[in-house]
């Protein structure tokens, strides 16, 4: 896949949603979340995310006592080899309020982008057209990748 390609040997931010979509098999999304996984899994790139993230993905299944899909995306993101995620820092902190003053985005987007920002990211995997105002990332929406 084309857009996949273009990522080798770079770092690049890892959203929520795309998770989900891989995880939960959405099959809607799977035919373009699969390859990037794939690729991901033989470490042809590095993938970074934030402790939203975790936060994000364990609602549902917590809301639903499915302790079986709760504990597969902690081990997908705590336990992963090439996907690192980030708690909370100061440094964080300080870049999502600037980039929530500057680009208007809300606190958990805002900690997102930060995150992967600061952890060297060229490009950052999302489905939310919303993101796109970040001029200092590649920021690759499924809905617009093809």
């Amino acid at each position: 896949m084309g857009w996949v390609d273009t990522l080798k040997g770079q770092v690049v931010g890892l959203d929520t949603a795309p998770l989900i979509y891989y995880i939960e098999t959405n099959p809607t999304y799977l035919p373009k979340v699969d390859p990037f996984f794939d690729a991901l899994d033989r470490g042809e790139f590095t993938a970074v995310t934030s402790m939203i993230t975790l936060l994000e993905v364990l609602v549902r299944p917590l809301k639903q006592g499915n302790t079986v899909l709760a504990q597969r995306y902690r081990d997908s993101l705590l336990n992963a080899d090439h996907i690192m995620t980030y708690p909370l820092s100061q440094s964080i902190a300080e870049e999502a309020a600037r980039l929530r003053a500057i680009h208007n985005l809300g606190t958990a987007d805002a900690v997102q982008i930060a995150t992967v920002v600061l952890a060297g990211a060229s490009s950052f995997l999302t489905n939310d057209i919303r993101l796109h105002t970040v001029p200092s990332l590649n920021v690759l929406v499924l809905d617009q990748l093809k």
